[in-house]
């Protein structure tokens, strides 16, 4: 596995719109495999592909404290949310920066797995904040745009 290197703001490449993955092989196992990596060594609890300067829809996330329950979403949409809630947010790309944002407490998406498998997730508190704000990425959505 490789670290890759997270892009941080105000790099114009963290404003780049991901395409969406056509066909899930090696080579996108491997990109998921280092943005794990990634993750896990710089502490965070989610990457997107955009923030190591792959323009791929791909997120990872894990918010366990043992880093033990790893999701992968490759293309997701958002298909339902309700409720609002308020959190304190930070960014692997803009660090030291906390900005309280308002979100969906739920949200239901659809994405594709590891497999290619295409799966429903129905996510609410931190891991629907977190599924939203690493989707944010992939628009090109930054924490202070809020």
């Amino acid at each position: 596995m490789s670290l890759l290197k997270i892009i941080k703001y105000p790099d114009n490449r963290l404003r780049n719109i991901a395409q969406p993955v056509k066909i899930i092989n090696k080579k996108i196992h491997q990109i998921i495999q280092d943005m794990y990596y990634t993750m896990y060594e710089k502490q965070g609890i989610g990457l997107a592909a955009t923030q190591v300067g792959i323009n791929l829809q791909i997120i990872v996330i894990d918010i366990s404290e043992k880093q033990t329950d790893p999701i992968i979403l490759i293309n997701p949409k958002k298909i339902y949310c309700s409720e609002k809630i308020s959190i304190e947010e930070g960014c692997l790309s803009i660090p030291n920066t906390l900005k309280k944002i308002t979100r969906a407490n739920k949200i239901q998406i659809q994405t594709l797995n590891y497999y290619g498998k295409k799966i429903i997730i129905e996510a609410k508190e931190l891991l629907s904040i977190c599924i939203q704000h690493e989707m944010d990425h992939l628009v090109g959505k930054l924490i202070i745009d809020y």
